[in-house]
């Protein structure tokens, strides 16, 4: 039987910090998931359907060598739900530090409760990925900073088109 592993976030922009995880997660399933979260209350950057290319782009090519099958998906209901939908077993997280881990904890076991028959797989990023967040890449584009280091090359172009001045 196939195993299908579900990554959610809300990947605005998609970071190398998140490629990591992708890359990690492609070796553990034969089908990942990646759900791009939108939520009423926040005003994104970018477009669900820009962050959904955006994924595709960077992550399709990892997936395909390591002849992982790739969705990617929109959410805005529970994650256990959309594991669910997908027909996911693993749910998969990718954690920089202590604090990611102590919250990550409190949702796996959240999620454990309400969907017993779903795993939480905690994935580590490599080192020079842990200090990456979406928020930080988003103020140095936005203050004109170099963020190539941060970003996959077409994610880094789709910022600067967005920050354009």
């Amino acid at each position: 039987m196939p195993r299908t592993a579900l990554y959610a976030g809300s990947f605005d922009p998609v970071t190398n910090g998140h490629l990591d995880v992708v890359r990690q997660a492609v070796r553990l399933a034969d089908r990942l998931v990646i759900a791009v979260g939108v939520h009423p209350g926040k005003a994104p950057l970018f477009s669900a359907e820009e962050r959904l290319a955006m994924l595709r782009e960077t992550c399709g090519p990892v997936a395909r060598e390591a002849k992982c099958e790739l969705s990617c998906i929109t959410f805005s209901d529970l994650v256990v739900q959309t594991a669910r939908k997908a027909g996911a077993t693993l749910l998969i997280r990718g954690l920089r530090d202590g604090t990611d881990l102590d919250y990550e904890m409190q949702m796996a076991g959240m999620n454990g409760t309400m969907a017993p028959d779903i795993q939480t797989v905690f994935l580590p990023a490599s080192p020079m990925v842990r200090p990456i967040t979406a928020t930080l890449v988003r103020q140095i584009a936005g203050m004109g900073g170099d963020i190539s280091a941060f970003v996959p090359g077409p994610v880094g172009a789709c910022l600067k088109k967005k920050f354009a001045r």
